[in-house]
């Protein structure tokens, strides 16, 4: 299970003396706890925790992407540089990526499972590629390729 998984890396972190992987492992459970707590007055149904610690990942990467541009615009490298680590440390915890020819290749597969005819079904299909491949994916490339073939 994932939570197990990233409480032994937080501890092999403390065992190394490894103060970027330490921080960043606890930024993500600190994220996965605040989660838990915003799921707890819900009356949602039992989610699959692996689906939502990954769907969380994906979140964070995307952040730090963001932040990246940022710094880099601002002419500040080395804060650029610590989040470029971040995002390599989260990604050990990601399930693989999938590249282009996977992507076009699931995208065509849930089209032709929907029947999904104009681009009013858009929303269907990448609702369905989300449940599928949760956090595996680029998802607004996604969205890209899908848009392309029900145009």
């Amino acid at each position: 299970m994932l939570r197990e998984e990233l409480t032994q890396s937080m501890k092999d972190a403390m065992r190394a003396k490894d103060k970027r992987t330490l921080s960043t492992v606890r930024l993500i459970l600190a994220a996965i706890k605040e989660r838990d707590i915003e799921m707890r007055g819900s009356d949602t149904a039992e989610l699959d925790d692996d689906a939502v610690i990954t769907e969380i990942l994906a979140k964070m990467v995307k952040q730090r992407g963001d932040s990246i541009k940022a710094y880099e615009e601002g002419g500040r490298c080395e804060l650029a540089e610590q989040e470029r680590d971040e995002i390599e440390i989260i990604q050990q915890f990601l399930p693989k990526q999938m590249d282009e020819t996977e992507i076009k290749v699931a995208c065509k597969e849930v089209v032709g499972e929907l029947d999904a005819e104009g681009l009013k079904d858009i929303g269907r299909c990448m609702a369905a590629l989300k449940g599928k491949y949760p956090g595996q994916m680029d998802f607004a490339k996604a969205s890209g390729m899908i848009k392309g073939m029900l145009s």
